[in-house]
């Protein structure tokens, strides 16, 4: 899989976007790089710290009995170990990915995720705004939206369910956008119709890595990030996996913004062209023709 994922990003040269290297996105870039150098310092000391208070704890259930004693049980304990684990991190300012009850049920609904022993062994993680679509909220007088949801114009990108139908059919499908998760919703209802049944999961802005950066070109835009080992390693208890079954081996983010992709590995994401409500764009159709061998 890694040796096609190269082929792929060579062969996408001629319509994958690239990321911008100018003065001021040179600096925040350089800035973005020394501030996730330290978090990932302070995530390894957090780490060390859970194996030590884990290690203490286990160390005294088998000396001196305590949970047998007050009716605690060992399941109990670490139950208790994890929900302090837990708390740590989101106090530590690392954001672990979970839905709100109310609206978990909304979009829950909506996906129907088979068993594991079915899934596939080849995972696509597919960006919404940008990718399958233009999501505006002013577009030119001169320019026909496809829909109008929520006050934003919907321009669906050519070829958009085409694009789809080749993923669905050949891959598991997963969507991951920046925005909330009421917006996502709407979105996909009018752009996947049924095909969204087929979806494993939906994330939304929620699961992202927050910075205290705006994104390049856009002063009121916060930068963030899509972190990849949130799915590898199974932040979300509701995904349907085991963890570790899918890996970046065998997993690929398609979104048009490179810079979400900076906490990722090399070779597991393709960016195309940011689609801006132009009716001769093919980009998904060179998707399909350039990587039929990812499979």
């Amino acid at each position: 899989m890694q040796d096609n994922l190269v082929q792929v990003n060579e062969s996408q040269a001629s319509f994958v976007g690239t990321l911008e290297t100018g003065k001021d996105t040179a600096e925040i870039c350089s800035e973005v790089r020394l501030a996730i150098e330290e978090k990932t310092k302070f995530r390894k000391r957090m780490e060390q710290q859970q194996q030590f208070d884990s290690s203490e704890s286990s160390s005294q259930s088998q000396t001196d009995k305590l949970p047998e004693e007050v009716g605690l049980t060992n399941t109990d304990q670490m139950d208790g170990i994890s929900t302090l684990t837990i708390s740590e991190q989101e106090n530590s300012g690392e954001r672990i990915g979970s839905y709100d009850t109310k609206e978990r049920k909304d979009v829950s609904l909506a996906i129907i995720t088979p068993p594991v022993s079915q899934l596939r062994n080849k995972l696509l993680v597919l960006d919404l705004n940008g990718l399958l679509a233009d999501i505006v909220y002013q577009p030119p007088k001169t320019f026909k939206a496809d829909a109008y949801i929520g006050g934003r114009a919907i321009f669906k990108r050519p070829f958009c369910d085409d694009f789809l139908r080749f993923c669905f059919q050949r891959f598991e499908v997963g969507i991951w956008s920046s925005r909330l998760r009421k917006n996502v919703a709407r979105f996909l209802n009018y752009l996947m119709e049924d095909m969204k049944h087929k979806l494993l999961f939906c994330w939304d802005s929620s699961h992202c890595t927050a910075t205290q950066f705006n994104t390049p070109g856009y002063k009121y835009k916060p930068l963030v990030f899509k972190e990849m080992r949130k799915i590898w390693e199974k932040h979300d208890p509701d995904l349907p996996w085991e963890k570790g079954y899918y890996n970046e081996s065998n997993t690929l983010l398609i979104d048009d913004s490179p810079y979400k992709a900076l906490l990722n590995p090399p070779h597991t994401a393709i960016f195309p062209y940011s689609f801006k409500f132009d009716s001769n764009d093919n980009s998904l159709v060179l998707i399909i023709a350039s990587n039929i061998n990812w499979h």
